[in-house]
């Protein structure tokens, strides 16, 4: 074993100060999720394990580490919506993100605005500049290599519908820089945003 690499299995620990895995594994889109119960109560909360997994029909999908409010409003309505964190969001967002008892209203916490949505019953995030309307497909619990079970969730949901502000579209073209989403990166407070210095431009060999 090279002296130059720091190696670890999981299992037995990382043997760091802080867990490189999601560090590694980012930055991470951030899955802003809304959502309300059987009642109607809203709930808005970021989730770091969050990405787009299919193009047609396009499904994002979003894992609950433990049973939290989301999921389980989600298992009774069967929507969601998936909100766009920006740079100028950043601080709702993390308003957002606050461990409160299930009738407290995110959305009112954060000072952020609900907008009704068109096809499903959640709404959005108005101050968001991208929205996507969801219908869940798939709920499934995480498992080990062993087939053991963990208190981990992926909920998948098929966009049905997605607003977009129009200040985003340069000549039709979707601006991801311009949008200044935020990204989850490893450490206990890390963030990072997206901007127009980031980009580069590769083809697909031919």
């Amino acid at each position: 074993m090279s002296d130059a690499i720091h190696y670890y299995e999981p299992s037995n620990g990382h043997g760091l100060p802080h867990d490189p895995f999601n560090a590694i594994v980012g930055p991470r889109p951030i899955g802003w999720i809304s959502s309300q119960d059987a009642q109607g109560r809203l709930n808005l909360a970021p989730y770091s394990f969050f990405n787009a997994f299919n193009y047609i029909p396009p499904i994002v999908g979003f894992a609950s580490v433990g049973r939290k409010d989301s999921l389980n409003n989600i298992e009774q309505t069967g929507e969601f919506a998936w909100n766009l964190a920006t740079r100028p969001l950043a601080e709702a967002m993390n308003q957002s993100s606050a461990a409160a008892p299930a009738e407290i209203n995110e959305f009112e916490l954060a000072g952020l605005t609900p907008a009704a949505s068109r096809i499903i019953q959640v709404p959005r995030v108005e101050e968001s500049p991208v929205s996507f309307e969801c219908k869940v497909t798939q709920i499934i619990q995480l498992q080990r290599a062993d087939q053991e079970l963990v208190p981990t969730w992926l909920v998948l949901g098929e966009v049905v519908a997605v607003h977009i502000a129009k200040w985003l579209l340069k000549d039709g073209v979707y601006d991801t820089a311009a949008a200044e989403p935020i990204l989850r990166g490893g450490g206990p407070a890390d963030y990072f945003q997206l901007g127009p210095e980031a980009l580069f431009k590769m083809f697909r060999p031919r």
